[in-house]
């Protein structure tokens, strides 16, 4: 069982939104440092297209709301103090903030009341559906569960594998073995996971990144000794492989008949325990659990086909009147 802290976000601040993705949605906050202390509760943006005609029932009040064309050129054309009605009835429902998307130019009285009510107002140049697309990405990435791993997470020829084990098992030294083999480095040491969806990624802390610690030698900047090709900043997580003392050797699955996993946030992770023993190759080991991962998703199983093969020879040979 991996020892994991399961940590969840259930709000964030309009101030960390704005820090953490004003360069990936090309965010300019217009008009003064206001309400960026207020909370967005939910991890996907709103258009209040509805409620801005006055139909407020099922409105999203937790959400970002961002305004595109529609929205816009529907306030535009409305009446001036019917206008300031409906944008103060959408600051009654105590919004986070509001984006508006392709820098579009609203009434200078939209503004006023937002700025006397107290809602931060941001402007991109981006179309509304690709600022839609990519804010919902980005807020289910700080609202996803999340928790930190010990080991080393590498990408070998499209699986992300975890290698974990007891300290000194030879994880860093299995980790070289497959960078040699044309491996790509995630993280050393501290594995960040998050659960996106279906789908657990891993990614490393920023300093960190392309660097692995081997006993004996010290801290190794892979990207300096096998080209940059040989870093990734994320990976989705596929196999967890587990290193064992040798005198586990003849206590675990001989045949990959039974499949193991490990429960990694809320998802069950394919585990493979190779014990580690002297002469073993334990790089080549994983390397070849990754190529029998890769062929599992395209649906071969070699040890069901070798059972096949078996039961099929041992029911060739029975006996007619048996």
């Amino acid at each position: 069982m991996l020892k994991q802290k399961i940590r969840t976000v259930s709000s964030l601040t309009v101030g960390e939104f704005f820090a953490l993705h004003k360069d990936a949605l090309d965010l300019v906050l217009v008009g003064g440092e206001i309400g960026l202390n207020r909370k967005i509760g939910e991890p996907a943006p709103n258009r209040p297209g509805l409620a801005l005609s006055g139909f407020i029932t099922y409105f999203a009040p937790k959400r970002v709301q961002v305004f595109g064309n529609s929205e816009v050129t529907y306030l535009i054309q409305l009446d001036p103090e019917v206008r300031k009605q409906r944008i103060e009835e959408l600051c009654d429902q105590k919004i986070p903030c509001i984006v508006i998307a392709r820098n579009r130019r609203v009434p200078q009285d939209v503004l006023d009341v937002l700025a006397k009510r107290k809602v931060a107002v941001f402007k991109t140049p981006m179309l509304t559906m690709k600022c839609l697309n990519n804010m919902t990405y980005l807020l289910e990435k700080d609202f996803a569960k999340s928790t930190s791993l010990h080991g080393c997470m590498l990408d070998y020829r499209g699986i992300g594998v975890l290698i974990v084990g007891k300290s000194g098992s030879g994880k860093s030294e299995t980790a070289l073995g497959l960078l040699e083999r044309g491996a790509a480095l995630v993280a050393d040491d501290l594995v960040r996971v998050k659960q996106l969806g279906r789908e657990l990624h891993t990614e490393c802390a920023t300093i960190a990144q392309g660097f692995i610690e081997m006993r004996g030698i010290g801290i190794i900047n892979v990207s300096n000794l096998y080209g940059l090709g040989a870093i990734r900043p994320e990976k989705r997580l596929d196999l967890v492989v587990e290193l064992k003392p040798a005198s586990d050797l003849n206590n675990v699955d001989r045949l990959g008949m039974s499949r193991k996993t490990v429960q990694v946030i809320d998802q069950e992770v394919p585990l493979i325990e190779i014990p580690v023993a002297a002469g073993r190759d334990t790089a080549r080991l994983v390397a070849v659990s990754c190529l029998d991962m890769q062929l599992r998703k395209l649906g071969y199983d070699m040890a069901s086909e070798f059972n096949e093969r078996l039961l099929a020879k041992m029911e060739s040979q029975v006996p007619p009147n048996f």
